[in-house]
């Protein structure tokens, strides 16, 4: 992998002499007691300005600032005219345009396409203070106001929208973003290398239109340039030599294994699709190559097309080795450079080390703002994702290399987060995208360079992953004993997987950074669904479960397991849903509500979900099909699997059950699913008011639709028990005191 240039070597803009802001300026007013006659950069985003690590707005700004340039902050501007993207006036050098932390559509519609009635990002929670696909919105608007000044996009609506993808909200190929929102560059994944170069090269006098070589940028060209070699992978059933990669399970010290890949007995079948063809050349060097892509207008009409190209792409994600990737749109070329170098050690404790307030703007006063309210008191000290998860953007976004911060970097900011306002001594998370991926990595950085598997944990741990926790325990052992800490909670989303690699690690987070509930997501029960997600199988589960539950009794704790799962996931049969429902029976666990699946664009289950293909194999016309629940009938009746218990469901689960010759499981006996019976609304809804069932069900007095996952009825005191909601919420309260936890959004860079 090449060398890239630190983020604190650039010489610093003139305007250094203004120093840190306290807030970067979101009026006039603001910017004339800076001192300010311009901004040299102006950021718009769809988020409130909450000058925390958390919200991008606040990494990219304050980076910004630190290489000596003005920056001000447009949040959540009215879109419906250009007046409000013009009220700092023209930025000298380039508008920096972000949907926010979370994907427009996603944020403002649920999985049944149904609008939400909130916005954490939002003051006060309201919702609709923002447009569906902001991005593109705000883009156009900044266009409108300032034709002449250049427009980059970032953040993970950008991100994960770079191509041409499927939107579930149109049900329809859509293409790149970057096309319709007539902006001049996009930045993808982690974006501070590419923001910071840019915006030092704009400085500098280059023009925007020349800058075509910074990695993790994409941009519109007409024609692939002289120098380049170009691998023609616009269509798929045809026979042809395949591009040989080197096998990264062989020993790296042994020369003539390492070279290129030799599986004993592999023969090529002169009828089997190739993910790719070469052209004919006597010279193919990866940085001058680029894969072509099917066009936009081929994927549009083409589903096993968009399959195919969605697994090229994905195969094209490793910063060691992918290669360029371009897709035709129309006229013209949409080219995407490879990925970006993940920051080191160094720069993350640079970029998580500047002067952040860590609240929200004055000018939004009292006014709470629910996505801080959860993570004012957390500390993110890794960045990746190595999982892979089909279904998660998490790994698309911001890779899957781990980028770690010192641990004298997150102390450090444990220290500061004393200082902010209602702070009491609990820390509620140290984590990330997972709460224990932390300086886990690839034993030898010569096989992560070359590498091309979609993930390190699937379909089982990787022999060249190094699994070691110590470091992690280390952290939370150090973060412990500062002065003023009370508790550190692990609130991020556990890879239970690797966890049970390390009893001690376990050991440690059991004993003491588990508030009485700890969160994991075995997603289902059913090696179906499970191949296609790329997760573990449920004996993982159990094996988590057994250490779990013996070190919460060591420790003399009433600890329980908050299990997630998905309803109709691509691959998932009614069948297994009632077997995953079976399950949560036999171990008693009650989901309030469920989550269903949600195709979210460029995820590799999206692809599924819109194919029927699986781009996690080669993909042809004639390879199997994967099962989809697409009518809103069938997605009811997976979530009503998952809500076994729910007297609302039975009618469509008894009539499901008996079509599947299972009305066995229908009757009043504890071995069947549902009972016979079906209980009138209001008696249902008494029975729910007084805390007890219907008469002619269960004991008498055992709350009805209580439990979650396991937890314990509900308490004497009239606290509630944890339920999920489709996002992925988990909310509830233990002893009397209120506690909210939820999965950490995916935060742009």
């Amino acid at each position: 992998m090449q060398a890239a240039k630190p983020l604190f070597d650039y010489p610093k803009f003139w305007a250094e002499c203004f120093g840190p802001a306290p807030f970067l300026p979101m009026s006039k007013e603001e910017m004339d007691q800076l001192g300010w006659d311009s901004c040299d950069i102006i950021i718009v985003t769809g988020d409130a300005y909450v000058d925390h690590p958390s919200f991008g707005m606040a990494i990219i700004g304050r980076l910004l600032e630190a290489q000596g340039f003005r920056v001000g902050i447009i949040a959540q501007p009215d879109w419906r005219s250009k007046d409000d993207f013009m009220k700092l006036g023209q930025p000298n050098l380039f508008f920096g345009v972000a949907a926010g932390n979370m994907d427009s559509m996603i944020n403002r519609y649920t999985a049944d396409k149904k609008i939400r009635s909130d916005d954490a990002y939002t003051p006060g929670g309201l919702a609709g203070k923002r447009p569906d696909r902001a991005s593109l919105v705000y883009s156009q608007r900044c266009k409108e106001a300032y034709s002449e000044t250049p427009v980059i996009l970032g953040g993970i609506e950008a991100s994960l929208r770079r191509i041409a993808h499927y939107d579930y909200w149109q049900d329809k190929v859509r293409r790149s973003i970057l096309m319709d929102a007539t902006a001049d560059i996009l930045l993808y994944g982690n974006a501070e290398r590419a923001v910071v170069e840019i915006a030092q090269r704009l400085a500098a006098g280059e023009q925007v239109e020349q800058i075509t070589d910074v990695r993790g940028t994409a941009f519109v060209r007409r024609d692939t340039p002289e120098g380049w070699f170009e691998v023609d992978s616009t269509r798929i059933d045809r026979p042809g030599k395949v591009d040989k990669i080197i096998n990264p399970y062989v020993n790296t010290q042994d020369t003539a294994a390492c070279a290129i890949e030799q599986e004993k007995g592999e023969q090529e079948d002169p009828n089997e699709a190739k993910v790719v063809q070469l052209l004919a050349h006597p010279r193919l060097e990866r940085d001058r190559t680029v894969i072509r892509l099917p066009s936009f207008e081929k994927v549009r009409s083409d589903a096993v097309l968009y399959a195919h190209a969605n697994r090229v792409l994905h195969l094209e994600t490793n910063p060691g080795n992918a290669r360029a990737l371009v897709q035709k749109h129309g006229e013209v070329d949409v080219w995407f450079n490879p990925p970006p170098i993940p920051m080191s050690t160094e720069e993350m404790d640079y970029v998580f080390g500047m002067p952040y307030a860590r609240v929200p703007h004055p000018l939004y006063g009292k006014e709470k703002i629910p996505a801080y309210e959860m993570i004012r008191f957390s500390v993110n000290i890794m960045r990746g994702c190595f999982g892979g998860c089909t279904f998660c953007s998490i790994t698309e976004h911001e890779g899957r290399i781990i980028q770690n911060r010192s641990h004298e970097s997150i102390l450090a900011e444990i220290e500061e987060m004393r200082k902010v306002p209602g702070f009491t001594g609990v820390v509620s998370d140290l984590g990330g995208p997972t709460a224990n991926m932390y300086r886990i990595a690839c034993k030898d950085p010569e096989i992560e360079r070359h590498c091309r598997k979609p993930s390190c944990v699937w379909p089982g741990i990787c022999e060249n992953l190094n699994t070691d926790h110590s470091s992690l325990i280390e952290l939370y052992r150090k973060a412990r004993a500062l002065p003023g800490v009370k508790k550190i909670l692990i609130a991020s989303g556990l890879r239970y997987d690797l966890a049970v690699q390390s009893p001690e690690y376990v050991k440690e987070l059991v004993t003491h950074h588990v508030g009485g509930y700890l969160k994991i997501a075995p997603e289902h029960t059913e090696e179906g669904p499970l191949s296609k997600m790329m997760k573990p199988g449920i004996g993982t589960y159990d094996t988590f479960k057994r250490m779990f539950e013996k070190f919460s009794k060591e420790a003399g704790k009433e600890q329980y397991l908050i299990p997630y799962f998905i309803a109709a996931h691509p691959g998932t049969t009614d069948e297994d849903m009632m077997n995953l429902a079976l399950w949560l029976k036999r171990n008693g666990f009650r989901a309030d509500q469920v989550q269903a699946f949600y195709p979210s664009p460029m995820a590799s289950a999206t692809a599924m979900y819109h194919s029927g293909k699986n781009p996690l194999r080669k993909v042809t016309y004639k390879s199997d099909s994967v099962t989809i629940v697409k009518s809103d009938q069938q997605r009811r009746l997976h979530k009503a699997f998952l809500r076994y218990h729910d007297p609302k469901g039975w009618p469509m689960l008894r009539e499901a059950l008996e079509r599947m010759g299972r009305a066995d499981l229908i009757g009043n006996g504890k071995h069947h699913l549902i009972p016979t019976y079906q209980p009138q609304t209001d008696e249902y809804q008494s029975a729910r008011r007084k805390n007890s069932t219907p008469a002619g069900s269960k004991k008498a007095g055992q709350p009805l639709l209580t439990q979650h996952t396991g937890l314990p009825p509900r308490a004497s005191n009239g606290s509630k028990p944890w339920n999920k909601t489709e996002e992925g919420k988990a909310t509830g309260y233990a002893k009397g005191k209120k506690r909210t936890t939820k999965r950490q959004p995916n935060i742009p860079r």
